[in-house]
């Protein structure tokens, strides 16, 4: 359930002398609630403002007619106990008194003729598979799997303080971790996987190991590749109980219980600057609260254009969000999401994730689409909940275009509506093909397109995870998280937050809420405090809280 907006009146331009320092956070996705929480446990007093009517930003899911579509996660890092990323997600509450899913397969790819290959986590398995499927391709297979071996076997740490406030002890177990895979880091980084792909003689391998991501992210060298697989074999890569909204309630929870306040339906409107510091935002209501410090983890371009009105940059979020934000290849692409609920069991004996490859005249009919792919996941198998009881889920979803989407949106809606329909259609009738009798069962499909994700998320562009690992916004993000320290030159008692600061995925964003705070207790000298989540109660789908209809309407099986 939604938390209530109580708490003192920040509406007061001076707090009471000797009080907690006050701390402004817009935004309850995982980087605001994550900045919440370890400024709480900080000894700071934080008020999140959130425009939404749920936490978690693009970490979200909505329902209709008792199914529920789980929007974001699809494996996240940081489930193994003991494993990066893992201390975080127990300081936060994320995981408490869940069960993880693991798959034994991290993801299929089938081809138009029906070939496929499996991805098996497990690397002898999949060195197996693989070299059943191709002999031909023995030395790259070997290769490959020999490497994924390498990256299973090291113990890489998950850096929880920023470099700039590291100590050298932290230093040097860094390096010390690092070290022996450092050779293998810089070969797999500087090889691109389009470029690896393409070496290999069997065709169904040259396009289906950039899609073992479930479709091909653009740039991408063969670390990212190994390192995720390698995660999943070490069950560092599951699938919490819950899903995405669970995550995100699960850190409510957590803030909540340290004494913070979050404020839905309140939609930051500008942040307030007095001679070069920031005192506070106004809401969309026309009401100003005041801190002494405001963090921003919504939308980066957001931010500094709308919330700051531009007056407040520096040349690092100048290029990012302006110079940047348009050349292709920096931004994660935006996606078109089919949910579609099924009357009884889905499909026995098929994993829980398929890249189908289209033919481009398939393609084509994909509206939007900016690859001749679509991914299927057998979302009832993921967790318990997703599905009425009887009845199961599945998630269809293409990376597409934004433009057309938020042009139609805003200019047709009923043409903007036709071109959900086209989406329902082709996936009812592309479902029936691969698995006939299904599409007989189908009782409602719920489009989400690039412009449903902005208009609920605010993300510019639609853009699913902001900026994209190894591109040219890699170096600039870094450099704003670190030598810049996450803030704006001239602007004081202000800093930023979230994957449009710290790069995308859910740990990072996670993360980044941890610097920010870290950097705070620097500036006004407070000791950095963090400890686990104690909560020991047992998830339960009532955690979810009441579940917005984020579409008007859905597409019924009879349509």
């Amino acid at each position: 359930m939604a938390a209530p907006d109580r708490g003192p009146d920040w509406t007061a331009r001076d707090r009471t002398p000797g009080g907690r320092p006050r701390v402004i956070v817009i935004g309850a996705g995982i980087a605001g609630l994550a900045t919440g929480c370890y400024a709480q446990m900080s000894g700071m007093e934080t008020r999140i403002f959130e425009k939404h009517v749920l936490p978690g930003g693009c970490c979200t899911a909505w329902s209709r007619e008792g199914y529920l579509f789980d929007y974001c996660v699809d494996w996240l890092i940081g489930t193994a106990p003991g494993a990066g990323g893992h201390q975080v997600w127990r300081e936060l509450g994320a995981l408490d008194g869940k069960s993880i899913t693991e798959f034994d397969v991290f993801n299929r790819v089938v081809d138009e003729h029906g070939r496929a290959v499996t991805f098996y986590n497990d690397p002898d398995r999949l060195e197996r598979h693989l070299l059943e499927t191709s002999p031909a391709d023995a030395p790259l297979i070997r290769s490959f799997c020999r490497d994924l071996r390498r990256f299973a076997a090291l113990d890489l740490p998950w850096e929880v303080t920023p470099p700039p406030l590291r100590t050298v002890a932290e230093r040097l177990r860094t390096v010390r971790a690092v070290l022996p895979g450092f050779r293998l880091f810089w070969r797999t980084a500087t090889t691109p996987m389009s470029g690896f792909a393409e070496r290999f003689q069997d065709p169904l391998l040259r396009r289906a190991l950039p899609n073992m991501f479930l479709q091909e992210p653009a740039g991408f060298p063969l670390l990212p590749y190994l390192f995720t697989l390698a995660a999943a074999h070490n069950g560092n890569a599951g699938f919490p109980q819950g899903g995405s909204l669970g995550l995100a309630r699960s850190v409510e929870e957590r803030y909540i219980s340290l004494g913070g306040v979050v404020g839905y339906r309140r939609r930051v409107e500008r942040i307030l600057v007095e001679d070069g510091r920031a005192v506070g935002v106004r809401l969309r209501d026309g009401t100003s609260h005041y801190a002494d410090h405001v963090v921003s983890a919504c939308d980066g371009p957001t931010t500094v254009d709308r919330l700051l009105e531009g007056r407040h940059t520096s040349p690092t979020t100048d290029r990012l969000y302006h110079e940047l934000l348009d050349r292709p290849g920096n931004l994660y692409p935006a996606a078109v999401s089919a949910f579609v609920g099924v009357d009884g069991p889905l499909p026995p004996g098929e994993p829980h994730s398929t890249t189908y490859l289209l033919t481009p005249e398939q393609g084509a009919r994909l509206p939007g689409a900016l690859q001749n792919s679509l991914v299927v996941q057998l979302r009832s198998q993921y967790a318990d909940g997703f599905a009425p009881p009887g009845k199961s889920i599945l998630h269809c979803m293409y990376f597409s275009d934004h433009a057309s989407w938020k042009a139609l949106r805003g200019t047709d809606r009923r043409a903007y509506r036709a071109r959900k329909q086209e989406v329902a259609a082709f996936v009812r009738e592309f479902l029936e093909r691969t698995h006939p009798g299904l599409a007989g069962r189908i009782e409602l499909v719920s489009v989400a397109s690039p412009a449903t994700t902005e208009r609920f998320t605010g993300n510019t562009y639609g853009s699913i995870l902001a900026w994209q690992a190894f591109s040219d916004a890699e170096d600039a993000a870094n450099r704003l998280v670190n030598k810049d320290r996450m803030r704006l030159p001239g602007l004081r008692g202000f800093s930023m937050a979230g994957q449009w600061v710290g790069m995308g995925g859910l740990i990072r964003a996670a993360t980044s809420g941890r610097f920010a705070v870290q950097y705070l207790c620097r500036e006004l000298g407070l000791d950095f405090r963090a400890w686990p989540s104690d909560n020991q109660e047992p998830w339960h789908t009532g955690k979810w809280g009441r579940l917005p209809r984020l579409d008007r309407q859905a597409v019924g099986a009879a349509e």
